[in-house]
């Protein structure tokens, strides 16, 4: 049941608790804030990576991202092997006029050549300035933070876990097998022949 005025009275509350806080100014651009790892500002392009899928490009909701390749075929690897065709990426840019950092393309990424950079200062006076080709995206690639340290209380990742299994049995089966030849060693092994003790003095007398 509220009475009459209490919003007035939280209110006021809530203004004087305010008045006694001391107000804080952020000294930008002298003083850079301190973004959280996770920051969306521009994302950087890790051109090794890129099999040139596109992938990103297709599943761009906005469709700012503008991909061109080339193939090229490539010898075989051994004698008496059949040529192979490969993509060559040609440009990759990112019209950011566009982009509204929504992510996917940096999610649906199958070989992480797509990162997300905290820095956010590439305001142009010229809107064509905004479409960042694959040189200025490598840039970027190098402000993008190091991963956050895993949690040690997470749950173990399925892949780490099946290849720990993989390990621990081949181990096992190792361990066994060289008991196995081990104990076959010992079969196979001459007992000693018995020898005759020689005669002590005043014995059999």
């Amino acid at each position: 049941m509220s009475f009459p005025g209490s919003g007035l009275a939280k209110g006021l509350a809530v203004t004087l608790r305010t008045m006694t806080k001391r107000s804080v100014t952020a000294q930008y651009p002298d003083v850079q804030p301190d973004l959280p790892p996770r920051t969306r500002g521009v994302i950087g392009l890790f051109e090794e990576n890129c099999t040139v899928c596109m992938l990103c490009a297709r599943e761009c909701p906005d469709w700012c991202i503008y991909i061109d390749s080339h193939k090229e075929t490539v010898p075989p690897a051994a004698p008496g092997g059949r040529e192979r065709s490969r993509n060559v990426l040609d440009r990759f840019a990112i019209d950011f006029a566009l982009c509204m950092y929504c992510g996917i393309c940096i999610e649906v990424c199958p070989f992480d050549a797509l990162f997300w950079s905290p820095e956010f200062e590439y305001a142009e006076t010229d809107i064509h300035e905004l479409t960042h080709e694959r040189d200025k995206l490598r840039e970027w690639m190098w402000t993008v933070p190091e991963p956050p340290a895993l949690d040690p209380a997470a749950e173990e990742p399925k892949e780490l876990a099946a290849a720990r299994k993989a390990a621990d049995k081949l181990a096992a089966q190792q361990r066994a097998e060289a008991e196995a030849a081990q104990a076959q060693e010992q079969a196979q092994a001459p007992e000693p022949a018995d020898q005759d003790r020689p005669d002590t003095p005043g014995e059999g007398t």
